[in-house]
């Protein structure tokens, strides 16, 4: 009875002879090149305006600041203009940053976690200490990845990885800000 299954398997197969053309048609097929001549086209051209009402992929993608963080090869010094910075961008930021970074990081960006303690080949470090870092330093870094830090691309779009390094700077704020004319407790002292 087993021998059944493997013998219907292999008349199945026998019985599939598909051309070898048929399986490579898209590897094949026909394709212009830029300013080639086409017999198709009244004009003799293969190249065609586009239609109009087409939108640029450029304008799709964005501008470099925003979809990269840089701009010509420099680093954004602050979050783009097309990044409305309200409470409901920090609440995502927020969101996003307790979900994919303080694993690492630390719920408070110090560097201080269980994942932290367990590594062996670099800390991840202290966001508190990365004041003097540009936003589009962040942004890099969670888009592309930095030392042993992968990159969070693919798990996050471009307007939550913005709102991550909003958040990020807010924590660095809270850090430093000064309530009622005193200086903030010190974490370790607390």
């Amino acid at each position: 009875m087993r021998w059944l299954i493997p013998a219907a398997a292999g008349l199945a197969l026998a019985g599939c002879n598909v051309p070898s053309e048929f399986l490579q048609r898209m590897e094949s097929q026909a394709k212009y090149e830029y300013y080639e001549t086409s017999e198709f086209w009244a004009d003799g051209k293969a190249m065609r305006t586009p239609p109009e009402g087409t939108v640029p992929r450029e304008r799709l993608v964005g501008s470099p600041g925003l979809t990269t963080g840089r701009v010509n090869g420099t680093l954004v010094t602050a979050i783009p203009k097309e990044i409305e910075l309200n409470r409901q961008v920090l609440e995502q930021g927020q969101k996003h940053y307790n979900i994919v970074c303080a694993q690492c990081h630390g719920r408070l960006g110090d560097g201080n976690s269980v994942v932290a303690e367990n590594m062996a080949l670099r800390l991840p470090p202290s966001l508190q200490d990365l004041t003097q870092k540009p936003d589009g330093h962040f942004f890099a870094a969670i888009t592309e990845g930095y030392g042993v830090m992968p990159s969070f691309a693919g798990e996050l779009n471009i307007q939550e990885r913005w709102a991550v390094v909003a958040y990020v700077r807010a924590l660095q704020r809270a850090r430093t800000t000064q309530v009622g004319g005193q200086q903030p407790v010190p974490q370790e002292n607390r």
